[in-house]
């Protein structure tokens, strides 16, 4: 009787320890103190500009490479973590759990980027998956049967992103204000042998509404976990780098046009350097 006895309190006290045991794994706190720094920040507006006072305007196309190192907080981590996300798996959530951001169709050729169609989330959800086949034998009859998979199209496949910015030298604040106007994750074009064989923007966002989604989250800063910047704030002080594709011009047409290879980088630069002495130049008394 005594060892029966022994054995119930035994299984009632494991029992009560594993009960608590899950409760305090609830309770949790991953680190020393509660992030809520970014979690509450606002969204600094623009300063206002009136058209009168646009003394000089240029609009720019520009792409980001998340392969280069210093855009890699914008690209990691491609799963998502507890406190960090990367920028596509931002979007991504903006897009489809919370409906906070609208997404506009790229077009047929990828080149309508004016925001004249916006998506509906069934057409986003098609945008962000693929149909993948591949061929498996049969073990009972030999014969190779197709298998068709839906592939999601995840962070660690957007490599590269489009901007469109506008350059405004307004006068009544003598500054040079860059409003970047719409952003764009790029998926890859793979041809029949699996190369990669250019990128197309999957649709284009517009970013001043964006804002209101990137402001609420980390990026990673690599000299100190305790001043961590927003996405937001990551664009706005321009820690980025990027390469200029495409300038207002009377063709309308990219550089990749009339460039190719190194010469197409080194024309994008020249555009880079022009726009950069023409800012240096306006205070050169």
């Amino acid at each position: 009787m005594r060892t029966c006895k022994t054995i119930l309190f035994g299984t009632l006290l494991a029992a009560s320890l594993g009960s608590t045991g899950d409760l305090r794994a609830q309770t949790v706190l991953d680190g020393a103190y509660i992030k809520e720094h970014t979690k509450t920040q606002r969204v600094v507006a623009y300063p206002f500009i009136r058209e009168a006072d646009v003394m000089w305007f240029r609009r720019v196309w520009r792409e980001i490479d998340l392969r280069e190192k210093i855009n890699h907080p914008l690209y990691f981590p491609t799963e998502p973590i507890n406190d960090r996300k990367s920028l596509f798996d931002v979007i991504r959530q903006g897009l489809l759990v919370d409906g906070s951001i609208t997404a506009y169709d790229a077009g047929a050729t990828g080149e309508d980027d004016e925001f004249k169609k916006p998506l509906l989330i069934d057409q986003i959800k098609e945008k962000l998956s693929r149909t993948d086949t591949t061929y498996t034998e049969d073990i009972n009859t030999g014969e190779m049967k197709p298998v068709i998979t839906q592939v999601e199209t995840g962070s660690a496949d957007i490599k590269k992103y489009r901007l469109k910015e506008d350059w405004i030298f307004d006068r009544q604040r003598s500054v040079m204000d860059i409003r970047i106007i719409g952003i764009a994750p790029l998926k890859e074009m793979k041809g029949d042998d699996g190369e990669v064989r250019g990128y197309q923007p999957l649709f284009w966002l517009y970013f001043p509404e964006l804002r209101y989604v990137l402001v609420n989250w980390d990026v990673f800063n690599r000299e100190n976990d305790a001043e961590r910047r927003s996405f937001d704030h990551v664009f706005w002080t321009r820690e980025f780098n990027s390469q200029i594709t495409k300038v207002s011009n009377v063709y309308d047409r990219n550089i990749i046009t009339y460039k190719q290879g190194i010469d197409a980088l080194l024309e994008g630069e020249e555009i880079k350097q022009t726009l950069f002495e023409f800012e240096h130049d306006l205070w050169n008394f």
